[in-house]
């Protein structure tokens, strides 16, 4: 079971957090065999609201979001359903495109981000 979302609900609530939003697969770790997910991607959101209010800490779910051509922004599931091209960028593509000076396409990141982390490598 994941865990690592009660570890970081109890430390930001003993800092005076009162809410923590937690992402789809906080605990992905993958097998080194299969590739498989150990962990369904929403198990770390379920295990966390189910302890919020043992940890007093309210959880935030993290909506899957993705692009796509034909809508922009929308949730994962909407795009699968409606059939929509989704754009992709995984973040070790991202850090070789901002290391390398490549375009980042605006739908990953605002111009404005990708120049602060240009300019504090």
């Amino acid at each position: 079971r994941p865990n690592q979302h009660s570890i970081q609900m109890n430390l930001r609530n003993n800092h005076g957090c009162t809410h923590f939003i937690i992402g789809r697969d906080m605990a992905g770790s993958k097998s080194s065999v299969t590739g498989d997910d150990f962990y369904g991607a929403y198990e770390a959101q379920d295990l966390a609201k189910e302890m919020s209010e043992r940890l007093g800490v309210k959880t935030v779910p993290s909506l899957n979001l993705v692009y796509s051509e034909e809508a922009g922004y929308v949730t994962a599931d909407e795009a699968d359903e409606k059939n929509y091209t989704q754009m992709k960028l995984s973040g070790t593509k991202f850090r070789k495109m901002l290391r390398g000076g490549e375009d980042i396409p605006e739908w990953f990141a605002f111009k404005s981000v990708v120049k602060v982390l240009r300019d504090n490598q």
